[in-house]
């Protein structure tokens, strides 16, 4: 029976599995538009749009072009292979946040603004390659939170700074005219100690000084000059990880909390759990004390001790003197009894030592010893 209730089970799961796949590949639609000479983006595309391709063209991506690509934002994959593109304007991508694959590669881009990519949180791989980059801010990659794979094989870049990518995977960096000076330190103490790929590694070569360009720049020997020169470099790489993985912390707390609202209620579960069982708890523990009180409060008062006042004891003397044989105050005792307390009692206030009588402490006792 519990065999075929654990069957039962995975073939639900499947189902569901099957469904949502069927349902995302119902969802994709696919537009190729390369080769079409367009020297602008169309803006008459479908806005369910998941892949675009526009590959081949003539477009520059002006303010123009950014302004139609913003209303695409169902966008998933973007391709601007080989088109006329030579700056990427700030917010170029700002409102396709769901964007996860964009190539850009084959043109003449040069300049790259700060906030190219900001709003790509989604994006797991950049291709700029063979385009006319000199130089790259590693500010510039500070948005893109889950990529990847960055492609920058083929450009004009001599020196790169470590950017800021704790997701990095894979970076492709070959077919630059890499300067293995002093400078290029802090790039390879990044490449060898963080988790990061360097594809190509064996094509990835320097280009100056001379003497060393037989050497790729993740193996290439440097001085001790280089260290005590540039004791900056080494440092940097201790403390940007310190620094850049408390403030991503805080971003990502941030900036995915929608994102990870389905995964981080899977993992507050048990806290969830945890907290209703000592909540019971808890109250169960308050509810029986309330019930006990009383009851302690009792025992503790017949416990109570203290010493008589005079009124108290001549009302206590009244009690015993009043009527002792009378039935309905003492319907147990004979008379008999009742003569000794009554004679113990006058035998103990004559020889009054200046205490009050307390109806604890033995009687007979204080009698045998006066």
């Amino acid at each position: 029976m519990k065999t075929m209730s654990i069957t039962i089970l995975f073939w639900l799961l499947s189902m569901l599995l099957l469904s949502d796949e069927s349902q995302t590949s119902k969802t994709e639609v696919k537009c190729n538009l390369t080769a079409k000479n367009y020297s602008l983006i169309p803006a008459n595309i479908s806005k369910n749009v998941t892949i675009l391709d526009l590959s081949y063209n003539q477009i520059t991506l002006n303010i123009t072009d950014t302004r139609v690509l913003q209303t695409y934002f169902l966008l998933n994959e973007l391709y601007l292979i080989e088109n006329k593109v030579t700056i990427l304007l700030n917010n170029s991508f700002s409102s396709l946040s769901n964007l996860e694959i964009l190539n850009i590669c084959r043109n003449s881009i040069h300049t790259i603004q700060q906030g190219t990519f900001t709003g790509l949180h989604k994006l797991k791989k950049l291709y700029l390659c063979q385009n006319k980059i000199v130089q790259l801010n590693p500010d510039t990659f500070l948005p893109l939170k889950n990529l990847i794979l960055l492609n920058l094989h083929g450009n004009l870049i001599s020196y790169f700074d470590v950017p800021q990518l704790f997701y990095l995977e894979f970076i492709i960096l070959y077919g630059n005219p890499w300067n293995c000076s002093c400078s290029l330190l802090n790039l390879q103490n990044w490449l060898k100690t963080s988790n990061v790929t360097l594809e190509n590694e064996n094509i990835t070569m320097c280009s100056y000084p001379d003497i060393l360009k037989c050497y790729n720049i993740k193996t290439v020997p440097y001085k001790a000059e280089c260290y005590s020169k540039f004791p900056s470099f080494i440092t940097e790489d201790l403390h940007i990880p310190f620094q850049s993985i408390s403030n991503s912390t805080f971003n990502n707390s941030l900036n995915n909390l929608t994102r990870n609202s389905e995964h981080e209620s899977h993992g507050k579960s048990w806290a969830f759990l945890v907290g209703v069982v000592v909540t019971v708890v808890m109250t169960s523990l308050l509810i029986s004390i309330a019930i006990k009180c009383p009851v302690w409060y009792n025992f503790l008062l017949s416990y109570n001790h203290h010493r008589l006042e005079e009124h108290e004891a001549e009302t206590y003397e009244d009690g015993f003197t009043g009527n002792p044989s009378s039935p309905s105050q003492i319907p147990d005792t004979n008379s008999e009894e009742t003569t000794v307390i009554f004679e113990q009692l006058h035998s103990f206030v004559v020889y009054d030592d200046g205490f009050i009588e307390d109806k604890y402490i033995d009687t007979h006792e204080l009698c045998e010893e006066n």
